[in-house]
């Protein structure tokens, strides 16, 4: 079985590749920002990785996942999303609490308990932050959506993901009314000044600078 180390670098170059929307290769410089260590590190681990045949690396190239080590990746991050529908649905917990204890209940809870989870909540396509959750056979739809700096202007829309989850950026999001499925509508951009403007029925207009408008993703609101 693989170590928690393991399992957490495996599930971190397969969302960077997921971020770059490619398979290619990830920096080892990203892998190691993404997971607070140093370079070398990162390095000597991902070493580990490719031995064991969970990663192909190559040296100032970088690393990617092979089949082998996707799969394990898919069931990390479907574990790790299906706790935090739990931890929220179940349990009660604010969305903007749950990413650190789904961290450590996803080395700890057993495939069988997993499925009863999965179960009680509904069976679950997307977490709380709009995340998508991998099929119990690895299965992984990746759909396109804009994010707020790419979306039609005066165009009603619908949040379906935030990409950060940072504690402190999802309490911002929660209590601004972004949520994935509110409905919203970009009614300006302003390159000169950084920034956009939304509009929300029921709330007053808001100003958001460029670094926060593209952690929000969107699409089109179905008619």
């Amino acid at each position: 079985m693989p170590s928690i180390t393991t399992e957490n670098y495996l599930k971190q170059i397969l969302l960077e590749q997921q971020t770059a929307g490619t398979k290619e290769r990830v920096p080892m410089g990203r892998i190691a920002a993404s997971l607070g260590v140093v370079p070398g590190t990162a390095t000597t681990m991902i070493k580990s990785l490719a031995a064991s045949g969970w990663a192909d690396y190559k040296s100032r190239k970088g690393v990617k996942l092979t089949s082998k080590g996707e799969k394990k990746a898919l069931s990390i991050l479907r574990r790790h999303r299906i706790i935090e529908v739990f931890l929220v649905k179940i349990l009660g917990f604010d969305w903007s609490e749950i990413h650190e204890s789904a961290e450590h209940l996803e080395h700890a809870t057993s495939d069988s308990v997993l499925e009863r989870i999965d179960k009680l909540c509904g069976h679950p396509q997307y977490d709380p932050h709009g995340d998508p959750i991998p099929s119990a056979d690895g299965v992984y739809e990746s759909v396109r959506q804009d994010n707020l700096l790419q979306c039609p202007l005066n165009q009603w829309i619908r949040i379906t993901r935030i990409l950060d989850q940072n504690s402190v950026f999802l309490r911002f999001a929660k209590r601004k009314g972004l949520k994935p499925d509110a409905r919203i509508k970009v009614s300006g951009r302003d390159p000169l000044a950084d920034a956009i403007v939304i509009e929300m029925r029921g709330r007053d207009s808001l100003i958001l600078g460029s670094k926060v408008a593209e952690k929000i993703l969107v699409k089109l609101k179905a008619t």
